[in-house]
């Protein structure tokens, strides 16, 4: 039978994938060398290009896991190509999450693959395959934190174990956000199959909204700090101080100028 998922094409890696994989490993070199003449702009590309890369991994977990649960047009779409062009929204899935980093060190949920949920039968592989996109967070949260918990630095250049914990922070908050209940987010998409019918209709025409609701209410300074607290003590249990956070976040805004505590003589 041939079918839009199982043509060869529809699940060859993407250039565009390919090049994000290059960027992240030269910029990650020259990181980690020291071989950039202005770190911070090494740190940057660095973070930046293995943001998106998480950021591509996650649709492709969720498109991957709708394929084995019976949804066969996610190839035709392109979506288990990793390539970011081919989202339902890519501004959602790419752009805003690498501007919401760069103006303020959070890690914004995607949310761009359409999945044929008709297609799929039986509520555990509907939870499954909205847990799959934030699952992957965890796990390079998890692949970021190890070299700390594991007290493997020794060795490991200052400003790469600076970069790793700006980026460790990015995965944290992006699991901990797209694992709220909350419409529109993919913790809210595990629970959905196990509402009754009459509470999903009630809740439907909120879902467009709920990632806006979620980011206003961490405007509030009460909510903010709570959040935060709640990240910072997963990181600290993960081997990551403050210090480390503080100053990937220095090096990565190279454009405000690295505060001397966070050079290589501070």
């Amino acid at each position: 039978m041939t079918t839009a998922a199982t043509r060869r094409s529809d699940r060859r890696i993407s250039p565009v994938f390919v090049g994000l994989l290059a960027v992240t490993a030269v910029t990650g070199w020259a990181t980690w060398s020291g071989f950039a003449a202005q770190p911070g702009v090494a740190v940057f590309l660095f973070v930046t290009a293995a943001w998106i890369v998480s950021l591509c991994l996650h649709e492709y977990a969720h498109a991957r896991t709708a394929l084995h649960s019976g949804d066969i047009s996610v190839g035709a779409k392109g979506y288990l190509t990793l390539n970011p062009l081919k989202y339902t929204h890519a501004l959602l899935s790419i752009v805003l999450p690498v501007i919401f980093v760069i103006m303020g060190g959070i890690g914004l949920p995607g949310g761009a693959v359409f999945i044929e949920r008709g297609r799929i039968r039986g509520r555990w592989r509907h939870s499954l395959i909205s847990a799959a996109g934030p699952l992957t967070n965890v796990l390079f949260a998890v692949v970021c934190t190890a070299p700390f918990w594991l007290h493997a630095l020794d060795g490991v250049p200052q400003d790469f174990r600076y970069a790793l914990a700006f980026l460790a922070l990015l995965q944290v908050t992006a699991a901990l956000l797209n694992f709220l209940p909350v419409p529109g987010l993919d913790g809210y998409g595990v629970i959905e199959p196990w509402l009754s019918h009459g509470v999903r209709r009630q809740v439907e025409p909120f879902a467009p909204f709920g990632l806006l609701a979620v980011f206003a209410l961490l405007w509030l300074p009460s909510v903010n700090a709570a959040f935060f607290d709640a990240v910072d003590s997963l990181l600290n249990t993960l081997g990551i101080d403050a210090v480390h956070r503080y100053c990937g976040q220095e090096l990565y805004r190279f454009w405000e100028g690295t505060n001397e505590f966070c050079s290589p003589a501070g």
